[in-house]
């Protein structure tokens, strides 16, 4: 389960190399998220992690150096080195064939590459704040497979005209996903609880 949260992680804002992996995030807003990457990378793979900061903007990567686990990830786990986009990646099938994997994979998928959009407005002197759920991809397949996941898990939601956006928007749908899926980031549950 925790090796299908990390291929979701990897699928978002990973990379990988020849020789080594990252996960590029934002060292502000998801300062909180990169120690659980950091710890949840420690944890299966038992290798030491390096974090580097970008000295002109916010990105910050979790950094491993080790051509054996390169190799174990492309060959077994079924991740891709280069551009994720120009290769089309998908899900791993070994993901897919479970409930319980696939979940933890879109909870990776969401934590990094999802965002939860903030819907405010007045009406009738009323204040309204509607909480949704938007993921975006350029790889079709990884869409249409998240698209596939949210449908199996019943969670309503829709692929939006650009044909590269997905959007939970029925308050009840988003809350069906947090109660399902769930998050690890810290950043998107903060969002969710604003009132």
């Amino acid at each position: 389960e925790d090796l299908a949260e990390f291929v979701g992680i990897m699928l978002g804002d990973g990379g990988i190399s020849d020789h080594q992996i990252t996960v590029t995030l934002n060292r502000v807003t998801d300062r909180k998220y990169f120690g659980f990457v950091e710890k949840l990378i420690k944890q299966l793979f038992d290798v030491s992690v390096t974090a580097y900061a970008h000295k002109k903007s916010l990105a910050q990567r979790v950094v491993v150096s080790r051509v054996t686990l390169v190799e174990y990830l492309v060959s077994v786990v079924g991740l891709h080195e280069g551009s994720k986009v120009r290769q089309q990646v998908d899900i791993p099938a070994w993901i897919k064939e479970s409930s319980l994997y696939s979940i933890a994979c879109l909870r990776g998928l969401i934590d990094t590459d999802g965002c939860i959009i903030l819907h405010r407005y007045r009406s009738k002197g009323k204040r309204y704040c509607y909480k949704k759920i938007g993921f975006t991809s350029r790889s079709h397949p990884l869409l249409l497979s998240v698209s596939d996941i949210l449908l199996i898990l019943g969670i309503k939601h829709r692929i939006m005209k650009n044909k590269w956006d997905i959007r939970i928007e029925a308050q009840e749908e988003v809350k069906k996903y947090f109660q399902v899926v769930g998050t690890h980031n810290p950043k998107h549950l903060k969002r969710y609880k604003v009132a």
